[in-house]
């Protein structure tokens, strides 16, 4: 059979992949696909798929689809953040403290704020619900990223570099807090076993040896002796991600994890993003009247709050407080309405936001549906309040541009 339709797919997704808006779009296209299913006549179908179990039940690893996309696929979404932090890290913006940490401070205050007002909301009922008090402190990039590519095409290139920073040390926290937090118990010998496998990772790509018949079996045995561990397996790709050499020149005058990064961005960006969105929100809300009721629900509206105000709040206001100091300010050319409009943006929170619910209250629970909703309608809401105020800074900037250059 000829590979030639194959390559073609793989470079139109490539292409997209390229496009922050191409990636956002397959994303929103699966989580809608999602919900109409799980709404429709077809929704025991999709439910029964999710849950069609497969794989090896003597070493721990039979598992539902759904899992397999969690535990499995996710990992390698997550390979490509451990890319994108080591080259931030090595040759990145993170590389210069100055330059780096005012969307650092910001990330940490967007995650320590919208935990706060989950927390306080909750407080009053306790129990399993206080549980899921990390679910909004997440900010999706591939949405986030999105929208300002959409929306913001007059808007200064700092302001988006500031929300990749931003978004990348959120990931970051989501991941730490994911490892140390949702954690139920930990088995040391099988976290030795991953240690030294990643160790032996790490020291092939040192000497060169990237042959995918020696790394491939090496990343496996990591992961699936993370599983073993009792760790959530998705830090393994963190882990793995971090393995890769960035510093040295490789191909093309590259280095390796920028390569592997660029090779591995429209798998993780095209396919495995949207297919983990699409197993993941499809939420059977029993139509309009069990909608308005979910929504009532006090995780659902607390996550909706805290996404949609908790983020703006806590970036802008960690923002507002450390520019007082002479040493730090805002981005060249980036203005107050523009940082608030980033802010609401940073309130999408999606993949992690997902994964951190079905952690917290266990896939397909009566409080992991609604903090589903919770993140949808918070998310939409951010998303629409941001692309507002954004809209409005970008034509401002146009106009006046346009009348400064009328040849334009």
């Amino acid at each position: 059979m000829s590979s030639k339709p194959l390559h073609i797919a793989f470079n139109a997704a490539k292409r997209m992949s390229a496009s922050d808006a191409g990636a956002g779009v397959m994303l929103l296209f699966a989580a809608i696909l999602a919900l109409v299913l799980a709404n429709s006549p077809m929704g025991r179908l999709y439910e029964q798929v999710g849950s069609q179990t497969f794989g090896v039940s003597s070493i721990g690893l039979r598992l539902s689809l759904r899992e397999w996309v969690t535990d499995g696929l996710l990992a390698i979404f997550f390979f490509t953040v451990g890319l994108d932090l080591k080259e931030e890290f090595t040759s990145g913006i993170l590389k210069d403290p100055k330059v780096a940490i005012l969307p650092i401070a910001a990330a940490f205050g967007g995650v320590a704020c919208p935990a706060l007002i989950f927390v306080l909301a909750i407080m009053p009922i306790g129990g399993e619900p206080l549980q899921g008090w990390a679910i909004p402190t997440a900010t999706d990039i591939a949405f986030a990223v999105s929208i300002l590519a959409m929306v913001g095409r007059s808007l200064p290139r700092q302001l988006r570099t500031f929300l990749l920073t931003l978004a990348v040390v959120d990931d970051l926290i989501g991941i730490a807090i994911i490892a140390v937090y949702y954690t139920d118990g930990i088995h040391v010998i099988p976290l030795a076993i991953a240690a030294i496998a990643l160790a032996a990772f790490a020291l092939l790509l040192r000497k060169g040896m990237t042959a995918p018949y020696v790394i491939l079996p090496c990343a496996l045995l990591v992961w699936g002796f993370v599983h073993a561990s009792g760790i959530h397996p998705t830090i393994s790709g963190v882990a793995l991600g971090l393995c890769v050499p960035a510093s040295e020149p490789w191909k093309g005058g590259k280095s390796m994890a920028r390569n592997v990064g660029r090779r591995c961005a429209p798998f993780s960006k095209m396919l495995i993003v949207p297919v983990f969105a699409f197993f993941s929100t499809g939420v059977n809300v029993g139509g309009w009247s069990g909608l308005l009721e979910q929504l009532r629900q006090p995780v659902t509206l607390a996550i909706v709050v805290a996404l949609s105000f908790g983020k703006v709040l806590g970036i802008t206001g960690t923002t507002m407080l450390l520019t007082r100091f002479p040493v730090l300010a805002l981005p060249k050319g980036v203005h107050w309405p523009e940082m608030i409009g980033m802010g609401f943006v940073a309130g999408i929170g999606f993949t992690v936001s997902m994964l951190i619910g079905e952690l917290a209250f266990g896939a397909g629970s009566v409080l992991d549906d609604e903090s589903k909703i919770g993140i949808l309608a918070g998310s939409l809401l951010s998303a629409s309040i941001g692309t507002a105020i954004l809209v409005v800074a970008s034509r401002r900037r146009a106009s006046k541009a346009l009348k400064e250059d009328p040849s334009q």
